[in-house]
């Protein structure tokens, strides 16, 4: 009885012991599968890092002297620059004319008389010297002072009396300008781009002014990446479905700029290189070997010229050493309206993305969030920022930001009753007259920068009158007709000269209005 007694306790004890036991392993349980989901997050987190390019923080900022000045900055193509007329442009928030003397060589001044600060710009071309509107005084090609309308007779024209001059080179078709007044031009720096020398060599070219920051404008160019979902169709490469990882591989970094090779993750080598240039020369170039066993060359040429607090001017060039012929036959307006296209798609999001970084006034790092896989030049440019920026006017880096000093100059639009005409048609009024230089629109964007796109422009609005007057005139004659054969022949007339007008019109308003979105109309 005892003995019974004695195992009935024992179990009961081992019982109660089981039970203290069940909750403590329970908690070991769930230790463990805490472990386990940390680890799980922690390898995830390792894995989001090794996606990111991480930045390395440094307790002394890499910085080397640079001065903005000491350098060649892009004014124009030379094949679009007007003979008989000044031309106002900006470098940063400097402006500056150029224009044609009377020996044919092209001047470049600062823009701004020496008598009351009118711009030279506003001014004309009088006996191949540059004269101011406001008073008449005259400059010729070396900036001395000619004339003065007002001087008393006998006097003379003080020495003081002149206009700043720039040097100014032209090279492969552009217009170059030293902005020192201190220092000669650097012939070493004049950009050379070597593609273009080559035999059969062929390009076409463009310029197009746009309303964001020549450092946006630059990193856009230099991100293949949203090439396939921003332009999807615009082309028959780009394909939004097409969108994948890339690889880069950065092959030189100086205080001069950077250079690599990229290409799409999988591939067996990486065929195009990137090559950036200070101060804003970017280069994407490509070498195939054709069937021939011939290698042929191909270059897209970008030359970013910051024009003020949140502008820039484009040179665009493309080309390459088998497009000479091809080119020949698409007349240039209507690749120029490919490539207006292209910049009106882009347009809204790196307006936006100035305005955030304009607001915010901090370094991109803590803005943007940047991937190994496509956005390896835009942090590589970005670095570059850092250790040159200092000596710019303004420049917002990857770890250090400055904004420029000057405040942007809004200026005038429509107002009143004109104003929804005006917002529905930038480039016109409300009886269709021009009214005011706004860089969102295609027509100041590119058409009044280039003679190819602006006759065109001219000859539909010709066609488009000579398309009404003789569609009225037919009209008029088929009333006045009595047999139904020539009635029907003088109306057919007139429907195919209101459609004639009809199409100038929709010409016109190609190269006039801007572009929308499709999802968005």
């Amino acid at each position: 009885m005892r003995e019974s007694n004695k195992e009935a306790t024992r179990m009961q004890t081992s019982c109660s012991v089981q039970k203290e036991k069940c909750p403590v392993d329970k908690l070991k349980i769930q230790h463990s599968v805490r472990i386990l989901s940390e680890h799980e997050n922690k390898k995830e987190d390792n894995e989001t890092k090794e996606a990111l390019i991480q930045d390395v923080a440094k307790e002394k900022e890499d910085k080397v002297e640079y001065n903005w000045e000491e350098e060649w900055y892009p004014m124009y193509l030379t094949a679009e620059m007007p003979t008989n007329s000044p031309l106002g442009l900006t470098v940063f928030d400097r402006s500056l004319v150029l224009f044609y003397d009377g020996q044919g060589k092209i001047n470049c001044f600062e823009d701004q008389c020496p008598h009351r600060l009118a711009k030279l710009s506003e001014g004309q071309i009088m006996d191949g010297n540059l004269e101011c509107l406001y008073h008449g005084w005259q400059f010729d090609g070396s900036g001395t002072c000619v004339k003065i309308p007002q001087l008393a007779p006998g006097a003379k024209i003080p020495k003081t009396a002149c206009a700043r001059k720039y040097e100014v080179r032209e090279s492969q078709g552009v217009i170059w300008v030293w902005l020192s007044r201190k220092t000669p031009g650097d012939p070493k720096k004049l950009p050379w781009f070597e593609h273009f020398a080559r035999e059969g060599f062929g390009d076409t070219s463009s310029i197009h002014e746009l309303p964001y920051d020549y450092s946006i404008l630059l990193e856009n160019l230099m991100d293949p990446a949203h090439i396939p979902i921003s332009h999807d169709r615009t082309d028959i490469s780009a394909k939004r479905e097409n969108a994948k990882a890339l690889v880069f591989e950065v092959t030189e970094r100086t205080s001069r700029g950077f250079a690599g090779k990229w290409g799409e993750i999988g591939s067996p080598t990486l065929p195009n290189t990137t090559r950036f240039e200070a101060p804003c020369c970017l280069r994407n170039d490509k070498e195939i070997v054709d069937k021939d066993g011939k290698t042929q060359y191909y270059s897209a040429l970008f030359l970013c010229r910051p024009a003020g607090q949140g502008k820039s001017m484009l040179v665009l060039r493309f080309g390459g050493t088998d497009l000479g012929k091809q080119l020949r036959w698409f007349p240039s307006w209507l690749i120029h309206m490919n490539n207006n296209t292209v910049f009106e798609q882009d347009m809204g999001f790196l307006s936006s993305q100035n305005e955030t970084l304009v607001r915010k006034n901090v370094a991109t790092k803590d803005l943007y969030l940047n991937l190994k896989s496509s956005d390896t030049w835009v942090t590589e440019y970005r670095k570059w920022l850092d250790l040159t920026g200092h000596g710019m006017p303004y420049y917002f880096g990857h770890r250090s930001v400055s904004q420029s000093p000057n405040l942007a100059i809004a200026e005038a639009a429509p107002a009143g009753l004109v104003a929804a005409t005006a917002s529905s048609y930038p480039a016109k009024g409300s009886f269709g007259a021009m009214f005011a230089r706004d860089p969102t629109n295609r027509y100041f964007r590119h058409v009044v920068h280039c003679k190819s796109c602006l006759g065109l422009l001219n000859r539909f609005k010709t066609f488009q009158k000579i398309g009404v007057v003789l569609g009225a005139l037919s009209t008029g004659v088929a009333i006045t007709q009595s047999t139904v054969a020539w009635r029907a022949t003088f109306v057919i007339l007139a429907l195919l000269m209101f459609a004639g007008a009809y199409a100038c019109t929709r010409g016109v308003a190609a190269l006039t209005q801007n572009f929308v979105r499709v999802h968005r109309r």
